[in-house]
């Protein structure tokens, strides 16, 4: 299961960095930065982080119902539909490898590390 997991949670991590390339994607960690850290205070805690990284799963979700799976669109033969909640269980698990300090907060190096 958590093999699975990860595996959507990188696919959906691309899907985002692909569509934010197609948009203005950020060119610097600080320019990142600002983009999660949606209270400005210059870092990024755990709500800021699964709020901005769940917009990639949210583009996906076509209908809205909080799944990702086939009503979405095509899917790889043998996904699983994946449900919002277990997303962001793996967004704060991710948060907490990043943080790699521990000080509950992600600075501009530690969010732009590649994930673990």
């Amino acid at each position: 299961m958590y093999r699975t997991s990860r595996g959507l949670l990188a696919a959906l991590a691309l899907f985002a960095a692909t569509a934010a390339a197609a948009q203005d994607f950020p060119s610097t960690p600080k320019e990142y930065l600002r983009r999660v850290d949606a209270n400005g205070d210059g870092k990024v805690d755990e709500a800021e982080y699964v709020r901005y990284m769940s917009q990639g799963f949210q583009r996906m979700d076509i209908n809205g119902d909080g799944v990702i799976d086939a009503n979405d669109g095509p899917m790889r033969p043998g996904a699983r539909p994946i449900h919002l909640d277990e997303f962001q269980r793996n967004l704060i698990h991710q948060f907490h490898k990043l943080d790699t300090n521990k000080d509950g907060y992600l600075n501009a190096r530690e969010l732009t590390q590649p994930p673990r």
